[in-house]
């Protein structure tokens, strides 16, 4: 399995809103992170969907620096 195909599966959650965020970002963002950045999407999908969802909301900030400048970079390329 390759490893776009890895995180897409790990990208499917309960919540159709993390759904449609994580399938976006994989298509339009994540081949512009760099091996760190990419290191860090994966851990963040480790996180439960209740979390994800509030960080990916902008109602609550994760305390770790660089989660957090993936949460932003999810949410503006979204935006996009």
């Amino acid at each position: 399995m390759s490893e776009l195909a890895r995180l897409r599966w790990k990208c499917r959650r309960g919540m159709l809103e993390l759904d449609l965020l994580f399938r976006d970002f994989l298509a339009t963002g994540y081949a512009r992170l760099d091996a760190d950045g990419q290191r860090c999407f994966d851990q963040l999908l480790d996180y439960p969907d209740a979390v994800l969802l509030e960080w990916l909301m902008g109602r609550i900030q994760p305390t770790d620096r660089d989660v957090a400048a993936l949460v932003q970079r999810i949410r503006s390329t979204v935006a996009d």
